[in-house]
C-alpha cells in the first residue's frame, strides 16, 4: 500500500483502512494516521467525537476514506455515517450529540399515584406524609418536585394577604389586562405556560385572586353538587391524570361540568364567552380554548375507557341510593343524523314522525326519574332486543343476583312470552297493553285519589286478571279517561295497590320530559366529533329485500282491492231484465276479471318470494360496497356522561330549593339556571383557608331569601375547591323582609 511506504513507523497493531488512512486501537482509545502522522485521537466511549471523526475523515475534499471504510472502523452501518454527515451540515457539532438513553418516564410516580401525590401536596402535606400516603419513598417525592412532575403550592405566607390587603380587580381592569397579554388573551401565568410545552409542568394548580363581578361565577353554587356526584373522584379513579400540560384532568372535568350548567352546549361555544372570566371561576388565568378542549377530550377518548367512566358513576349512584333501584324506567332516545358523509341505518324518529338516518340510545332512569345509565344500540336494535342483550345484564350487575326489580317501559317492549321468562329471572314489568281489547263496563271503575308531585289527581281505575299467553296471566289495570277512552296497563306485580300501578306507569312521562329537557338545555343530540370507527360487518340486520317485497305486496293488495271493488260494483248495478246476473257481469267485465286474476297471481308469487327470503342478513350484504362504519362513540359517551352528572347535580339543587318556592315549586330548575348566570365576587383568603363567593342580587327579595337559604345548606357541607385547601363559602345578597 502507498501508506505503508510513506509512513514506515506505524504502530505494529495499526490497521490499514485505505491507501491514505490507518487506524490503531490502544485499549479504550482510537488513533487515526495519514502519511504525515497521527491526525485524530479520542476515547471509544466518546460517541460525539467518533461521529465527528467519521464526518471529517470521509469528507470528499480530503479523500482519506469512504463512508463504508469508516463505518467498519467505528462499528456502524454506512447509512449511519451518511446520517452523521447530514446532521453535521445542518446543525454543526451540537447535532452530533447522542440522545440520552434511559427510561421514558417515571417508574413509580405516575398515573393515579402522581395525581394523589399532587392532591396531597396541594393540601399542604409534607414530603414525608405524601410519601407515606402514596407508598413511595420520600426521595421519590423530592425528585418529582425537583423535576417538575410535582408542584408544591406557594407557602401560605406568600398569599396570606391576598384576601385582606389586595384590592379586588374590576371587570374593566381585568379586561384591559387580559387584552394586553403577549401570549394571548388572558394568558397571565406566563411561567407555567412556558413550562407546559416542555413536559416539566404536571398541571396548573388553581390560584384565586380577588375579583369583582366575575361573569357567571354563580355557577360555583353547583360545585358541591358536582363534587358530590363524583365528577372529580370518578374521573381520577378511571383516568388517573392527563399528559403533562397546563390543563390537568381536574381542570378539564370541571370545565366540562360547568360548561353544561351554564349552557355552553359544545366546545365550539367556548369561543362566545370571555375566557378570562370563565377561567377565574376555574382558578386559572383563562378557560381552555376550543381546540384545547377538543384535544383534551380526544386524549381521554384515545384511552378507550369511556364505558368504564360512565359505569363507574352508575355504580356509585346505585350504592348511594339502592332504594331508587326498585323501579327502573327504560326507553329509547333517537338521535337523528343530519350529515351527508356517512350512510347510517334509518329508524323512526317519533318527534319528527318520519324515518331518517339516526342512532338510538337506551336510557335507564331510577325510581326518581334520575338518569342512571345509557347504552348505545349497535344498529338501532329494538327496545325488546336491547333489554334482553344489554340492559337487563347491566341492571342485574347493579342490584345483585337475588333482588327483584320492576321494569317500566312503553308498548315497544310488549312480549308476553318474554315477560314470563323475565318473571322467572327476578324482573317484574309494568307496561301498556298492546293490541285490541274490548272496553270494560263503566260500573267496573272506581274513583281513586293519588298524589303526583305535590298535586292531588283523581283517576277512575279498574282491575282484573287477564290471560296474555297460554298458561300465563297478568294483572291488568285500566284507567277510564274523560273522553271515554280506556288505557290498559298490565303488570306481573300482584302486591301493589291499584293506584301505585297507575301512578308508576303514568310517571313514565317523566323520562320523556327528561329527554326533552336534555335536548333543549344540554344539547344531548350534539355530536362532539364527526369521526367514524369500523363496525361489525357480520352483524345481522333486517333483510332490505324482504322490506321491498312487502312494499310491492302492499301496492298489489291495494290495486287488487280497487279492482275487486269495481267488479262488485258492476255486479250490483247489473239490470236483471237485460241478462242473467252473474253470467252477464262475467261477459261484460271480462277484462276486469283478467286483471284481478293477474293481480292475485302476482301477489301469490310475492308471498312465496317473501317466505323464501331470509328475515335477517349480515350488514355487509346491504351496504353495496360502502364502508361499514359507525359514529365514533368514545367522545360521545364521555360528554353524555358529564351532562348526565350535571343534570343530576342540578336536580339535587332544585330539590333543595323546591320547598322554598311553594307558589312555583315546578320552577325550581328555572331558578337554578338564573343562579348559574349570576355574576359574583371571588374573594380568596389563604390565611383562613377560604374562598368566598359573594353572589350578586337576584330579581326579587323572595329569590334572594331562597338563594341565601340554599347557600347556608351548601356551606354546611364544608367543600374544598379541588386541588386547593380553600373551603368554599357562598354568600348571597341580604334580602330585606317584606
Amino acid at each position: 500500500m502507498v501508506l505503508q511506504l510513506s509512513v514506515p513507523l506505524l504502530p505494529a497493531d495499526a490497521e490499514i483502512v485505505s491507501e491514505h488512512l490507518a487506524v490503531a486501537l490502544d485499549e479504550d482509545r482510537i488513533t487515526c494516521f495519514n502519511a504525515s502522522g497521527p491526525i485524530f485521537t479520542c476515547t471509544l466511549s466518546d460517541e460525539r467525537a467518533l461521529r465527528f471523526a467519521a464526518v471529517v475523515l470521509t469528507d470528499p475534499t480530503l479523500g482519506l476514506a469512504t463512508p463504508s471504510q469508516m463505518a467498519k472502523v467505528i462499528g456502524r452501518h454506512r447509512s449511519r455515517v451518511h446520517d452523521y454527515s447530514k446532521k453535521y451540515r445542518d446543525g454543526g457539532t451540537e447535532a452530533l450529540e447522542p440522545k440520552r438513553r434511559g427510561p421514558r418516564g417515571a417508574s413509580k410516580l405516575k398515573g393515579t399515584v402522581l395525581a394523589r401525590a399532587q392532591k396531597a401536596l396541594n393540601q399542604g402535606k409534607s414530603n414525608c406524609a405524601v410519601a407515606r400516603l402514596v407508598q413511595v419513598s420520600e426521595q421519590t417525592i423530592r425528585k418529582g418536585v425537583r423535576e417538575g412532575r410535582l408542584v408544591r403550592p406557594r407557602p401560605v405566607a406568600d398569599d396570606a394577604n391576598q384576601g385582606a390587603d389586595t384590592a379586588a380587580s374590576t371587570p374593566r381592569e381585568r379586561s384591559d389586562q387580559d387584552a394586553s397579554c403577549a401570549g394571548g388573551v388572558a394568558t397571565t401565568r406566563e411561567e407555567e405556560r412556558a413550562l407546559a410545552p416542555t413536559g416539566l409542568l404536571v398541571a396548573a394548580t388553581p390560584q384565586f385572586e380577588p375579583a369583582e363581578s366575575v361573569a357567571k361565577a354563580g355557577v360555583l353554587v353547583a360545585l358541591p353538587a358536582l363534587l358530590g356526584q363524583g365528577l372529580v373522584d370518578v374521573g381520577q379513579q378511571v383516568y388517573g391524570s392527563l399528559k403533562h400540560g397546563y390543563y390537568g384532568l381536574t381542570s378539564m372535568l370541571l370545565t366540562f361540568g360547568l360548561m353544561a350548567l351554564v349552557r355552553i352546549k359544545s366546545t365550539e361555544g367556548l369561543t362566545n364567552h370571555a375566557p378570562g372570566e370563565f377561567g377565574r371561576a376555574l382558578g386559572l388565568d383563562r378557560a381552555p380554548e376550543m381546540k384545547t378542549a377538543r384535544r383534551k377530550l380526544g386524549e381521554l377518548a384515545d384511552r378507550g375507557q369511556a364505558l368504564e367512566f360512565s359505569r363507574a358513576f352508575t355504580a356509585r349512584w346505585a350504592e348511594e341510593d339502592p332504594g331508587a333501584l326498585g323501579y327502573l324506567y327504560i326507553d329509547g332516545h333517537v338521535r337523528p343524523y343530519h350529515g351527508r358523509t356517512l350512510t347510517l341505518p334509518k329508524t323512526h324518529v317519533p318527534r319528527r314522525r318520519l324515518c331518517m338516518p339516526a342512532t338510538t340510545d337506551y336510557w335507564v332512569n331510577d325510581a326518581n326519574a334520575a338518569p342512571l345509565l345509557f347504552i348505545t344500540a349497535p344498529a338501532n336494535e329494538g327496545l325488546l332486543a336491547m333489554m334482553e342483550q344489554e340492559v337487563l345484564p347491566q341492571i342485574r350487575m347493579l342490584v345483585g343476583k337475588e333482588r327483584r326489580v320492576t321494569l317500566i317501559f312503553d308498548r315497544e317492549g310488549w312480549s308476553p312470552k318474554t315477560f314470563r321468562t323475565w318473571t322467572q329471572a327476578g324482573f317484574d314489568v309494568i307496561t301498556y297493553r298492546k293490541g285490541r281489547y274490548r272496553d270494560w263496563q263503566r260500573r267496573c271503575f272506581t274513583e281513586v285519589t293519588v298524589d303526583v308531585s305535590g298535586r292531588t289527581v283523581t283517576y277512575l281505575l279498574a282491575e282484573r286478571m287477564v290471560r296474555v299467553a297460554k298458561g300465563f296471566r297478568m294483572r291488568e289495570v285500566r284507567r277510564l279517561c274523560d273522553n271515554g277512552h280506556q288505557t290498559a296497563v298490565v303488570t306481573t306485580r300482584r302486591d301493589l295497590s291499584i293506584e301505585t300501578v297507575a301512578l308508576r306507569m303514568f310517571s313514565r312521562w317523566q323520562q320523556e320530559n327528561f329527554f326533552r329537557y336534555m335536548r333543549h338545555e344540554f344539547a344531548l343530540d350534539h355530536l362532539p366529533t364527526t369521526a367514524v370507527e369500523p363496525a361489525d360487518p357480520a352483524r345481522s340486520v333486517p333483510n332490505p329485500a324482504v322490506k321491498e317485497a312487502q312494499r310491492e305486496r302492499g301496492q298489489l293488495t291495494a290495486q287488487l282491492a280497487k279492482a275487486e271493488q269495481a267488479y262488485g260494483q258492476q255486479a250490483h248495478d247489473n239490470p236483471e231484465q237485460q241478462r242473467r246476473p252473474v253470467w252477464g257481469v262475467t261477459v261484460s267485465q271480462a277484462e276486469l276479471g283478467r286483471t284481478i286474476k293477474i293481480l292475485r297471481s302476482a301477489r301469490e308469487q310475492l308471498d312465496a318470494t317473501i317466505t323464501a327470503l331470509p328475515a335477517r342478513v349480515p350488514v355487509r350484504e346491504t351496504m353495496h360496497g360502502e364502508p361499514i362504519v359507525r359514529l365514533e362513540r368514545e367522545r360521545k359517551i364521555i360528554t353524555d356522561t358529564v351532562k348526565m352528572v350535571a343534570y343530576r347535580a342540578e336536580t339535587q339543587l332544585a330539590n333543595l330549593v323546591g320547598p322554598l318556592l311553594p307558589a312555583r315549586h315546578d320552577e325550581a330548575r328555572k331558578f337554578m339556571r338564573q343562579v348559574f348566570e349570576l355574576p359574583a365576587d371571588l374573594l380568596p383568603n389563604y390565611e383562613r383557608g377560604e374562598l368566598v363567593v359573594r353572589l350578586h342580587s337576584m330579581t326579587t327579595p323572595r329569590d334572594n331569601r331562597t338563594l341565601a337559604s340554599l347557600c347556608g345548606v351548601l356551606n354546611e357541607l364544608d367543600v374544598n375547591y379541588p386541588d386547593t385547601n380553600l373551603r368554599l363559602v357562598l354568600e348571597a345578597t341580604h334580602a330585606a323582609t317584606e
